[in-house]
């Protein structure tokens, strides 16, 4: 279970660890999943990378499930009062 205390980069582990337990359930791949995280003044943006077959699994139809992982982030942010974005890569 994630806990949320400490300082910054704890929450920000704590958050890239979530994404990828996201991303690994949803993919053929887990092992190829690889989520990096960068970190500005008051957000930080998680890099993810999957297998080019998982990809379309990643956005779902009509990018729905890469909507539903973003509203994820999105409600834990505001929480934390920081902003977390998701960036899938090809």
């Amino acid at each position: 279970m994630l806990a949320f205390s400490g300082g910054e980069k704890p929450r920000r582990e704590h958050m890239k660890e979530l994404v990828e337990a996201i991303v690994k359930a949803l993919v053929d791949n887990p092992g190829k999943v690889v989520v990096s995280a960068l970190d500005g003044e008051q957000s930080t943006v998680f890099e993810l990378r999957v297998a080019p077959d998982d990809i379309g699994k990643v956005i779902g139809k009509q990018g729905r499930t890469a909507k539903s992982i973003r509203t994820i982030l999105g409600c834990v942010g505001m929480k934390l009062k920081r902003r977390f974005t998701l960036e899938i890569l090809e």
